[in-house]
């Protein structure tokens, strides 16, 4: 059972508001008006169906795709636990998990490089028994983007299991249902557009995620360059390519926007 908010009535804002707002509004704009004036858009197609591109667009889309399966099936059972569980420590467990929200990706990745690394403190005996090497592998891309994005899941789907009236659980658990069958017939459904926005945004990070990818899996193309890294190769050797993949992010990123707004959006 959703709960409506009243609705505010509307009224006419003040001048000094409606001034800037359209300068916030002329903010955000001025850099995609740059974008497309500068496109080359008799090249497009051929820049966009390049090596360079294919391979960056394959990666992300493949490292993506993992992020968002990797931060379903771990992170709707930590958001349930923080949401649901009161024990000792439960605020320094969502800091843990949450920080990667606020920290400077790059340090995420060297703290995955210092951790997982050939080297690190669980990478090296992983290394020793397995001879599995994280970084600089598509493996060590899959880690980077779902360390910086599984944070945006885990945060929407527990607010959403704090909101959601629990009365619907009790009644089926009084019913004969068992946990699981009460989680998957009732929980479920009732956060599932919160579940699906997050499951969104999670991605969209995932596939806009430089800094921890860089840091710890490297920038090697066919193998570890996703599409941010190869923008950033791209403005220094063919800034056609880099704007043509620059607006591909920009319309991947609208589109986000756009699947997000209305009923999602409210979930969050």
């Amino acid at each position: 059972m959703s709960r409506r908010q009243p609705r505010i009535a509307q009224s006419r804002p003040p001048i000094v508001f409606s001034v800037l707002a359209a300068l916030g509004v002329v903010f955000f704009l001025l850099p995609l008006i740059g974008l497309l004036v500068r496109t080359p858009w008799s090249d497009l197609v051929s820049l966009l169906a390049s090596d360079v591109v294919i391979d960056a667009l394959v990666l992300s889309a493949i490292a993506s795709v993992a992020a968002v399966i990797i931060s379903t099936i771990v992170g709707v059972p930590l958001a349930w636990v923080l949401a649901r569980l009161e024990f000792r420590g439960r605020s320094l467990v969502r800091g843990l998990v949450l920080a990667p929200l606020v920290l400077p990706p790059v340090v995420g990745g060297a703290a995955l490089l210092f951790a997982l690394g050939r080297r690190g403190v669980v990478g090296e005996p992983l290394y020793d028994a397995t001879g599995l090497v994280l970084p600089f592998s598509i493996w060590g891309v899959v880690v980077a983007v779902t360390f910086v994005s599984m944070p945006f899941l885990i945060l929407t789907v527990e607010g959403a299991l704090r909101n959601m009236d629990s009365r619907f659980e009790g009644a089926a658990a009084s019913l004969g249902a068992g946990r699981w069958t009460v989680f998957r017939r009732v929980t479920l459904p009732m956060i599932g557009p919160s579940l699906a926005a997050g499951m969104i945004l999670t991605w969209s990070r995932a596939i806009g995620e430089f800094g921890a990818t860089v840091t710890f899996a490297g920038n090697l193309q066919g193998e570890t360059q996703t599409l941010p890294l190869a923008v950033f190769v791209a403005l220094e050797s063919n800034r056609d390519a880099a704007i043509a993949l620059s607006l591909l992010m920009v319309a991947i990123s609208l589109t986000v926007l756009v699947l997000l707004r209305d009923r999602w959006l409210r979930s969050l």
